[in-house]
C-alpha cells in the first residue's frame, strides 16, 4: 500500500493544523495502552498503588499490562483516555501542524535548504507553545494512568475536573517545567528526526513519497525520541502524580525507568501518526483545495 499521492498544490496552514490534531487522536487510541504501562513503571518505587494487602509490582510491558486487566479490569488500561484526547487535539496541532509554517519562517530567504539548527529551533518552538496549552489535560491524563481502580474503596479522582483541581496535596500546574522540557525535546527528537530522514531517502531515491517511506521515517524518529526525552519524561511523570516535595532518588537508571515502554509506546505512536497525519492533510487537500 502507498497511500494518497502529494497533491499538485500543497496543504494549507489549516489542512495541517486540523490533520495534526486528528493523527494524533488517532495515535492515541492506537497506543493508550502502552503510555499507561510507560506510566505505571515510571512511578513505581516512588508511589506505592496500592491494591491487596500486599503490594502488586510491575515487571515488564505485557507484566504491567496484564497485571492491570487482572486486578483492575481492561477498562483500566484506558483510564485518562478522554483527558489524552483533548491533550492531542490542542498539542499536536500546534506542536506538528505548525511546525512546517514555523520552520519556513526561521529560514533565511533565498536559503536552498533548511539546515539542521533551524530544524531543531522550530521543533523546540512549537513544543513549547504546545505543551503550555495543553499542560491541565495532561495533568489529568497522567494521574488517571496512576490511578488504581480500588474495589474496597472510592477512586482517586471522579472526574476530569476533579484530578485538575488543586488542593492541598497536589497542583492543577505539577510538572510544568519538566513537562516544557520535555515536549520541547521530543518535539526535536519527533519532527527534527522524522523530517531528515525522509528528506534524506527521498534525496537519495532510496523511496518514494508513500507509506513506507513514512512508516521508516517515524520509527526511527520515534526511536530518536524515546532515547533522548526519556529521562525528563520520568521526571515529568513523578512530578505530575507526586505530592509537593515528595522524591526518590532512583540514581541516573532512574531516569530511564520505562524505557521499554516508552520506546514501544513512543515508536508505535510516531508511525500510526505520522503516517496519518501525511495521508489525511494529503486528503483533505484533494477534497478542499480551496481551504485556507
Amino acid at each position: 500500500m502507498v497511500g494518497l499521492k502529494p497533491p499538485e498544490v500543497p496543504p494549507t496552514i489549516t489542512m495541517k493544523f486540523i490533520s495534526a490534531g486528528m493523527a494524533g487522536c488517532i495515535a492515541d487510541l492506537c497506543t493508550f495502552p502502552l503510555d499507561t504501562a510507560k506510566v505505571r513503571l515510571q512511578i513505581q518505587g516512588e508511589v506505592r498503588i496500592p491494591r491487596t494487602i500486599s503490594s502488586v509490582e510491575y515487571w515488564g510491558v505485557v507484566g504491567t499490562l496484564s497485571t492491570m486487566v487482572r486486578t483492575e479490569g481492561a477498562r483500566s488500561l484506558y483510564r485518562g483516555l478522554a483527558a489524552g484526547l483533548q491533550r492531542q487535539m490542542g498539542f499536536s496541532s500546534i506542536s506538528i501542524g505548525l511546525y512546517d509554517p514555523v520552520k519556513q519562517l526561521y529560514t533565511p530567504k533565498g536559503a536552498e535548504s533548511t539546515g539542521v539548527g533551524t530544524r531543531i529551533l522550530a521543533g523546540c518552538t512549537t513544543g513549547a507553545v504546545a505543551v503550555a496549552c495543553a499542560q491541565p489535560t495532561d495533568v489529568v491524563k497522567v494521574r488517571f494512568q496512576a490511578s488504581a481502580a480500588l474495589s474496597d474503596s472510592a477512586p482517586r479522582y471522579s472526574s476530569t475536573v476533579d484530578a485538575t483541581a488543586p488542593s492541598p496535596g497536589r497542583r492543577g500546574s505539577a510538572g510544568t517545567l519538566p513537562n516544557i522540557a520535555r515536549n520541547a525535546v521530543i518535539n526535536c527528537g519527533e519532527l527534527v528526526t522524522y523530517d531528515i530522514i525522509k528528506d534524506a531517502l527521498l534525496r537519495a531515491q532510496l523511496m518514494a513519497d508513500n507509506v513506507p517511506c513514512h512508516f521508516v521515517a517515524a520509527f526511527g524518529a520515534g526511536f530518536c525520541a524515546t532515547v533522548v526525552a526519556s529521562p525528563v519524561d520520568v521526571v515529568k511523570t513523578r512530578y505530575m502524580n507526586a505530592s509537593p516535595g515528595q522524591y526518590s532518588n532512583d540514581g541516573p537508571a532512574g531516569l530511564y525507568k520505562g524505557f521499554v515502554p516508552s520506546f514501544l509506546r513512543l515508536g508505535s505512536w510516531n508511525v500510526v501518526m505520522f503516517v496519518s497525519y501525511e495521508q489525511l492533510q494529503r486528503a483533505m487537500a484533494l477534497a478542499r483545495p480551496g481551504l485556507a
